[in-house]
């Protein structure tokens, strides 16, 4: 009875062991799989697609099985995606907007085997992690883009929602480039709403507006598109939109979201993601503007690349030194 009894003891040991074990191993990171869910589509040729880019670029670096789900907007919406993620066997999710950290924030105690990753948000947790983008100074340096070569001296930006913060640095940053320059400023309230987006665009046109920043996922490239029929200027928007319009493309406000994504995924692997708000910007290389048009002169462009150096070496925008 004795032998038979501490083999059980030894054995039940031995055996918490090995969970115990598992589960620090499956909590500290190793990928298993990959999740991501889109509140619209990865199909915009902006924020949805450089998304889905940096899930292609996560399978292709850790060789693991990758899913995505579009349309998720709703917290009914994420809760049935995260259940079926997680029998999936996906630990990692990314929710590739700000709207999913509250939503993410409701359930990510009922996965603690699960990290959770989103962008742009105030939320954390132990397994929640939110990767946010300091924007406010790609908008100020479109926003010199801008000034420097209105014509008119109107300029138009068709923001998604006001609380942007690089709409407030697009406005001071046409301020700084070009005092004289009048900037006109509508909102959609939607990231997705084009037709809303085109017909704001078509009342700034009116108005002498012949350069256009549209700060929206799905509407920036129709807004783009209908520049380039009014032989008018525009500036990009999270991607590099150069390809939509040489000439009518002057340059492009680039988010590395897919970077990111990769970044998070081998911390996540290490056992180093932590559950924070992590901030990122033009020193961490999340941020760049994109190829100029060979509209803008070579020394405005000289100009551009050398106060974006200072804000990258001192923080300080042109107007704060």
């Amino acid at each position: 009875m004795k032998i038979r009894s501490s083999l059980y003891f030894v054995g039940t040991l031995f055996f918490l062991i090995l969970l115990v074990s598992g589960c620090n191993t499956l909590g500290d990171g190793d990928i298993q799989r990959v999740g991501m869910l889109v509140e619209t589509t990865i199909h915009d040729e902006a924020w949805g697609q450089k998304g889905y880019q940096g899930l292609l670029d996560i399978k292709e670096e850790f060789d693991v099985d990758v899913y995505f789900k579009e349309g998720i907007q709703t917290q009914q919406d994420v809760n049935q995606a995260v259940e079926e993620f997680s029998n999936k066997g996906i630990n990692l999710i990314f929710g590739h907007s700000s709207t999913y950290g509250k939503m993410f924030a409701e359930l990510n105690d009922s996965y603690p085997n699960m990290h959770f990753v989103y962008f742009n948000g105030g939320y954390s947790d132990s397994n929640l992690t939110s990767l946010n983008f300091n924007s406010h100074a790609m908008g100020f340096f479109s926003g010199m883009v801008a000034g420097e070569m209105t014509s008119t001296n109107n300029v138009g930006l068709i923001g998604a929602y006001e609380w942007q913060p690089e709409i407030e640095g697009f406005y001071e940053g046409v301020n700084y480039q070009n005092p004289d320059a009048v900037v006109q400023m509508n909102f959609v309230n939607s990231w997705e709403d084009s037709d809303r987006a085109i017909s704001m665009m078509e009342q700034m046109i009116d108005k002498d507006v012949d350069v256009f920043y549209p700060t929206g996922d799905l509407f920036s490239t129709p807004v783009i598109k209908k520049a380039r029929e009014e032989d008018l200027s525009a500036i990009g928007y999270v991607t590099d939109q150069r390809k939509l319009g040489e000439n009518t493309v002057l340059t492009s406000t680039v988010q590395h979201v897919d970077e990111l994504y990769l970044l998070a995924a081998e911390q996540f692997n290490e056992g180093e993601l932590e559950g924070e708000v992590k901030t990122f910007d033009f020193k961490d290389g999340a941020i760049s503007l994109g190829e100029f048009s060979e509209r803008v002169p070579d020394s405005f462009q000289e100009e551009i690349e050398d106060h974006v150096e200072y804000y990258e070496e001192t923080g300080l925008l042109p107007n704060e030194r």
